[in-house]
């Protein structure tokens, strides 16, 4: 299979290009990103020579330029990750969200229809479905048939745009299918997101800050397992289906800041406790039983292992970081591609 992935330079869409290549080597792919401050190219570093990937900077906004791109590539399949994905940034601006994630996804439809592309798996996300109670309760989790309720604008525009990916499976029967996704989390990630964020902070000595008093309760899944089960639907999954992706690892924030501390040889003082968002959702809690038992894939990570080796990670590469807070790893693709980025 011929692959378009897009979002392919990000955290999540370049630890599944890197996948990809190393199970299926002989299927090459084109990686389109539009490199906005998510999009990361030394992420990719480990492919510059191999000759089946192929990373072209580019907007899925852009019907055209994706029609042709997956016509001239002869696509057979796309798996889309490009969003944006920071719930703070969405409430800061909403109306970039509604345009990269709704319009876009509906542009890269559209392109797929036209190209007579075979499949098309769009990833989101858990917060589609809204907040549930507290934990304790087994039978209180997402399942695939539970309604969309999302409860901010970056959750919204995941929901309206697997509303849209739905609407071209039953009106022009373009086999699509959606995987939803809990948080991830592992190397690469940048660090506007709490697990980097805390990890970077407490092998500083900086303070950890942690919004309201951290009872917010996430199901964590380490971003290769996420990965392997978006490949299993991409291969497997059935046209029309809703698989969620979780890892059955629920933990406050402040169990989360807990064992990033422990693991950094850090003490609790370093947490400070700040103003809650708005709308911040209680609880997340991922059912995913349906891609485990129909398309036989199992997490490979235990939390507490996986937490362990992306504080690893990040203690290996500060200067990964270094480059991402300074802004360095933008000039990345200026020396590769001779263009300066807005």
């Amino acid at each position: 299979m011929k692959l378009l992935v897009t979002g392919g330079a990000g955290f999540i869409g370049s630890a599944y290009v890197r996948l990809a290549r190393r199970n299926r080597p002989e299927a090459p792919i084109v990686n389109v990103d539009a490199l906005t401050y998510a999009g990361n190219l030394e992420n990719l570093r480990a492919l510059e020579t191999d000759p089946g990937h192929l990373f072209v900077r580019g907007d899925i906004r852009d019907t055209a330029a994706m029609h042709a791109l997956c016509r001239e590539r002869q696509i057979d399949g796309i798996v889309n990750f490009a969003a944006e994905s920071h719930v703070d940034r969405s409430i800061m601006a909403a109306i970039p969200f509604l345009e990269a994630n709704v319009a876009g996804t509906l542009s890269l439809l559209e392109a797929a229809r036209k190209a007579g592309v075979r499949r098309f798996v769009q990833i989101s996300t858990d917060e589609v479905y809204g907040s549930l109670g507290p934990r304790g309760d087994v039978d209180d989790r997402f399942d695939e048939a539970t309604p969309l309720a999302p409860r901010n604008p970056y959750a919204a525009s995941k929901a309206a745009a697997d509303h849209f990916v739905m609407a071209h499976h039953h009106t022009y029967g373009l086999d699509v299918a959606i995987a939803r996704c809990s948080n991830n989390y592992g190397p690469y990630q940048l660090p506007e997101k709490l697990i980097p964020l805390m990890i970077l902070n407490a092998l500083e000595g900086r303070p950890l800050p942690l919004y309201g008093d951290g009872g917010q309760v996430r199901d964590w899944i380490f971003v290769d397992d996420c990965c392997a089960a978006i490949d299993r639907v991409l291969a497997d999954g059935v046209a029309g289906e809703v698989y969620n992706i979780g890892a059955d690892n629920e933990r406050t924030n402040l169990e989360v800041v807990r064992a990033i501390l422990r693991l950094c040889g850090r003490d609790e003082s370093l947490i400070r406790l700040v103003a809650d968002r708005p709308g911040h959702d209680r609880r997340y809690a991922t059912d995913a039983g349906k891609i485990r038992a129909r398309l036989g894939w199992q997490p490979q990570r235990a939390f507490e292992a996986g937490l362990a080796e992306t504080v690893r990670w990040y203690r290996a590469n500060d200067g990964w970081a270094a480059r991402v807070c300074s802004g360095e790893y933008r000039a990345y693709y200026e020396r590769q591609y001779g263009t300066r980025l807005p």
